[in-house]
């Protein structure tokens, strides 16, 4: 069969508007375009229509089955599978699927977190198919992309909150650009995720108790070469990632997935894969898709593909930086300075609005990024801080210092690079650098949120970052709508804003202890380095009120989401423990204990032929060996006593800053003697692979 050129292969896979407008007719089709585009109610004579079309679409496709396809708090998607058949009078089936069974499934409620919002024998939940997100066809089945609420209407998934969110920016923009004289259909936000991730070879990784049951190593000690010398950035793909690539984008693109950008990251078996931008709620479900594809394509090449945000210590970590940004129904970016930004009044208040949001809200900010893995990424490798700032770059700084200080800003053109080979051409250089130490940067008409940890949804963060612009925009449209002199007002407004809100601007290096020292002690701006440090702050009163207002949580969901971000938090650290004591009493001690059962043997073999023999190397190895033997007996123990502990508390705050204090530290004093242990040992006795075998085992 002749292979497909990428144009045919393209959304093959999806019940995406093309197929719709060839299906559907003008009547219905006009319908359901409303629904999407405007927020309109769905008539469900529309969705029977829709429904009998997408089922036999999907039979012609080889679909089976069909599940509601969600986003519970677990993190990862959920489905459950129903085939399309029906019993036939005649004893045979027939293909049916209705309009009833597109809008509405009912998964179970009660096995999924819930915070409290449910209890075990309240059972029933909902799933309400979102339109606004094409369905797809994986493994047989047709996918509807679908919002999860409890029998009493309560959200226990992350698209809800993300739609909510996505509809009060919408409102107030609106509000915005009505004063500037633009009417427009919508407002939405879009991003762009670019994901990055580990491959490791899957024979090796069976071998690891700790990546099987965690995601990432809890021992090892550093390799010889890590990434020292920046050679795999860039660099040239390798065959065997090269083919894993190549069959993850057919699949992605089959899936309407638009993968766009693929090359090796900094540490060595690390890569990234970055998409084009699409609609904030659609490329949350396609993040997801992403995810699972990529685990499975690299099984196929027989590798793993590692999610976690620091799966290695002493390398980079993974994130997932979330491009963000605003544009109209007519593909107006709301975040495009245009040619001369210093005269672009509504792109500047737009800024503005984006930059009050980000400093009033910067604890929401850090909140939804706030996980046990991304921990330890925050702060180092490339990853920023964990104290929120914006970089804005030298231009549009010096835009807003001159508006707050009422002075004339004199623009600078764009510079020709030359780079002195009269060969090579010359190009502008762009009027801002980036910034990788920064957490929130803008990049040219778009912001960069870089504190997302790699196995997250990007729903938590976008929800956030979209509430609190909204809640900017509101502010800003009740002040400009009652003024008497709308460009005066406009101006003092945007005065007032750089003003009040420059300490969250920071264009310098963010991992210097002079800048922790300036933003904490200085600037006032929040330091929260951890999980447990961070969470409690989403029920803060402000925090709350705002949500609220914007109708994107209610107060029981509010309560729920930081149970269960903390209860996930003790529980992923307490896996850890639970592996690293595992793997220490039953694997590391005994290897430790053969290994010195070998020296002295051998040191025994060697006196017994000449008393002249030293044995230094025997005999030291064995003494300091013999010594970590002992410490590690004691750290296993105080782990083990810790773990015992972690049952006496009463509530989830109080467990997740036990772990924070006492559980972690025991950890990494365990991982310290165990990893220098590894050293002085053979690696033929060493009971799993080591780092550099991890690292550069695909090569």
């Amino acid at each position: 069969m002749e292979k497909k050129t990428v144009p045919e292969l393209f959304g093959s896979k999806v019940f995406d508007d093309r197929v719709m407008k060839a299906r559907l007719n003008d009547k219905v089709y006009n319908s359901l375009k409303k629904t999407i585009d405007e927020n309109a109610d769905l008539d469900e004579k529309v969705a029977e229509a829709v429904a009998k079309e997408m089922k036999a679409w999907a039979v012609e496709n080889g679909a089976t089955h069909f599940t509601h396809w969600f986003q519970p708090l677990t993190g990862i998607t959920a489905e459950k599978h129903d085939s399309f058949i029906s019993p036939s009078p005649d004893g045979g089936v027939i293909m049916e699927f209705s309009g009833k069974e597109l809008i509405k499934g009912e998964p179970d409620a009660s096995s999924f977190p819930s915070g409290g919002l449910r209890a075990t024998f309240e059972a029933r939940g909902y799933t309400a198919w979102d339109p606004t997100s094409y369905a797809f066809i994986k493994d047989h089945t047709l996918c509807i992309p679908t919002a999860f609420c409890s029998y009493g209407g309560d959200a226990l998934d992350k698209k809800t909150p993300l739609l909510r969110s996505m509809q009060a920016l919408d409102k107030q923009a609106k509000r915005i650009l009505k004063l500037f004289g633009k009417e427009v259909k919508y407002v939405r936000t879009s991003v762009g995720p670019e994901q990055e991730y580990f491959l490791i070879d899957e024979k090796m990784y069976e071998q690891r108790p700790d990546l099987k049951y965690t995601g990432r190593t809890l021992f090892g000690a550093m390799p010889p070469k890590g990434q020292e010398l920046d050679d795999h950035y860039f660099g040239a793909i390798k065959p065997r990632v090269t083919a894993f690539m190549e069959e993850l984008n057919e699949e992605l693109w089959k899936l309407g997935i638009l993968a766009k950008t693929e090359h090796n990251e900094v540490a060595p078996a690390q890569h990234e894969l970055a998409p084009i931008f699409s609609t904030t709620n659609v490329a949350t479900d396609k993040n997801q898709l992403t995810m699972e594809i990529m685990q499975k394509v690299a099984r196929k090449h027989g590798m793993v593909c590692l999610l976690h945000e620091k799966p290695f210590a002493g390398v980079n970590g993974s994130g997932k930086h979330n491009n963000w940004s605003m544009a109209t129904n007519e593909g107006v970016n709301l975040l495009s300075p245009g040619e001369t930004p210093h005269e672009n009044a509504q792109f500047l208040l737009f800024l503005c609005a984006v930059i009050k949001a980000v400093d009033d809200y910067q604890d929401l900010l850090r909140l939804s990024v706030a996980t046990a893995g991304n921990d330890h990424r925050l702060g180092a490798n490339e990853a920023p801080p964990a104290i929120i700032s914006m970089f804005l770059g030298d231009e549009l700084t010096a835009i807003l210092d001159a508006i707050k200080n009422d002075t004339p800003y004199v623009g600078k053109e764009k510079e020709v690079l030359k780079l002195g080979v009269h060969v090579l051409p010359r190009f502008s250089r762009d009027t801002t650098d980036r910034n990788r130490t920064s957490p929130f940067a803008f990049t040219g008409n778009k912001f960069e949120f870089r504190s997302l940890g790699s196995s997250n949804s990007i729903a938590c963060c976008n929800i956030m970052l979209n509430a609190a612009v909204a809640e900017s925009l509101k502010i800003f449209a009740e002040r400009l709508e009652g003024a008497k002199n709308f460009d005066d007002e406009l101006h003092a407004l945007i005065k007032e804003t750089i003003r009040d809100h420059e300490r969250i601007l920071f264009n310098g290096n963010g991992y210097t202890d002079a800048w922790v020292k300036e933003a904490t002690e200085v600037r006032g701006l929040s330091n929260y380095k951890t999980t447990p440090d961070a969470m409690p702050h989403l029920l803060d009163k402000k925090n709350m009120d705002m949500l609220m207002a914007h109708k994107v949580f209610t107060e029981t969901e509010l309560k729920s989401r930081c149970e269960i971000m903390l209860e996930n938090y003790c529980k992923t650290v307490s896996i850890e423990a639970h592996t690293m004591v595992d793997m220490v009493r039953k694997s590391y001690l005994p290897a430790i204990e053969g290994y010195l059962y070998n020296l002295a043997k051998t040191t025994s073999l060697m006196k017994s032929v000449s008393s002249n023999v030293k044995c230094n190397y025997e005999i030291s190895t064995m003494e300091r060996l013999s010594e970590l033997t002992d410490y590690i007996l004691e750290r296993v123990k105080d782990l083990e006593k810790a773990l015992e502990e972690l049952k006496s508390f009463d509530s989830v705050l109080k467990t997740s800053e036990f772990i924070r204090d006492d559980l972690i530290p025991k950890m990494e004093h365990l991982r310290k003697h165990v990893d220098e242990a590894e050293m002085l040992s053979s690696e033929e006795c060493w009971p799993f692979p080591s780092y550099g075998k991890l690292l550069f085992s695909v090569y």
